[in-house]
């Protein structure tokens, strides 16, 4: 066995005659363990929100969504069409019309955007996110409107008798007469209601494609975007390179991340700021372990002298101090890190914390957030056992 490493041992595992330096090594220790464990939990808490944040924004969310690289629309043919149907890994594929509208019901008026989306809409969607009424009939002029436009105009739902009145501007030049030979309008009546999230609900109404198509004097073959489900949601940059190589350079095509890229990025930084944090709180509790290897080295001085006479070298005493406060750290980490995990998962399992009454506060365990505080800890309990095992010198091994 190597010397250093046997020595090492010893002194982390025996008991110092000395009842203080035994008090701040297990407060040293106590704080690696509660620091590595706090890291983990506040990660896979963090985790555990982002996954439920994006929960509600990639419900309706395709894995692949094709838009235009400029203006708002796109042609399309018969012949690319067939090609996307035939790539390998596409399970379905919707065809979508989406522009800012103009609602109007009983003299109230609400900006919103109108989807029109064709009968490949995934049925599995339009299930989670109806929750009144009935989606729209693929031939009849009607709207399935969010819960929050519903309520800001007060309409509900199958009232034939009053319907709701949709604007779209008409393209072109020149000045305004009237607002018919401004505006194309339609009458919809309201058939089911949606809920996603607040943002969704308060701005979106679906409709088939047939009406989008005809109140904004759309083409046969002119799209909004296409929506794409694959198979594998993992092969999706294989398969964006084969559409991208069927549809041309007329249009981007986008994953989830880069679809919701906003809410990405905010998630994001709020756990590398939390991550930073609690990585300070590590720091500041690792000089407790620079403290308690100091006074361990005090404390051996005699038998570091006896261990010189011997033939031991500076370099090699040095390492068993070294390699003292690695076992210290690397040993409180992972009993931090089992630490977090049983509470994680404790709290995963029974919902202990909770957000409201009826929902727990979400956690999610990844095995990247494993890696990364047992990392952390790891890397910050070298430095520290380095610069401990730094202050010892020749002169101070012979000073008795």
């Amino acid at each position: 066995m190597n010397f250093p490493f046997y020595i090492a041992r010893r002194y982390l595992l025996s008991k110092s005659s000395n009842n203080a330096i035994n008090f701040i090594t297990i407060i040293a220790a106590f704080g690696i363990v509660i620091g590595s464990a706090s890291l983990f939990i506040v990660l896979s808490g963090f985790a555990g929100l982002k996954d439920f944040s994006l929960e509600f924004s990639t419900v309706v969310d395709p894995d692949l969504k094709v838009v235009p690289a400029t203006g708002k629309s796109f042609l399309i043919s018969e012949n690319q069409l067939n090609q996307i149907t035939k790539t390998e890994g596409v399970a379905s594929f919707s065809k979508i019309i989406e522009e800012r509208v103009l609602l109007n019901y009983d003299n109230k008026n609400e900006g919103v955007y109108l989807k029109g989306v064709d009968e490949q809409f995934p049925q599995k969607t339009i299930d989670s996110i109806v929750t009144r009424g009935n989606w729209f009939d693929p031939e009849a002029i009607q709207i399935v409107s969010g819960w929050g436009v519903s309520n800001n105009l007060s309409f509900g739902i199958f009232d034939f008798a009053k319907t709701v009145k949709i604007y779209v501007p008409k393209p072109g030049k020149g000045q305004i007469s009237s607002v018919r030979s401004a505006f194309n309008s339609i009458n919809a009546v309201n058939v089911g209601v949606f809920q996603i999230n607040e943002t969704l609900d308060n701005s979106y109404v679906y409709t088939n494609i047939k009406t989008a198509k005809m109140l904004l004097n759309y083409k046969d073959n002119q799209i909004s975007a296409l929506e794409v489900i694959l198979d594998d949601p993992d092969q999706s940059e294989l398969i964006k390179e084969q559409l991208s190589s069927i549809l041309g350079d007329k249009v981007i095509i986008k994953n989830r991340v880069q679809l919701n890229d906003a809410l990405y990025k905010m998630l994001n930084t709020e756990n590398l700021a939390v991550y930073l944090i609690f990585t300070l709180i590590l720091i500041i509790a690792l000089f407790n372990v620079i403290g308690s290897i100091i006074m361990m080295i005090l404390d051996k001085k005699k038998n570091l002298n006896t261990l010189f006479n011997l033939g031991v070298t500076v370099k090699d005493i040095k390492k068993i101090f070294f390699i003292q406060g690695s076992l210290m750290t690397v040993l409180g980490g992972i009993v931090g890190v089992a630490l977090g995990f049983i509470l994680v998962l404790l709290q995963k399992l029974f919902g202990w914390v909770p957000i409201t009454p009826t929902l727990p506060y979400p956690v999610s365990i990844k095995p990247l957030n494993i890696l990364l505080v047992f990392l952390t800890i790891t890397v910050l309990g070298l430095i520290a056992s380095k610069i401990a095992s730094s202050r010892i010198s020749k002169q101070l091994i012979k000073t008795t």
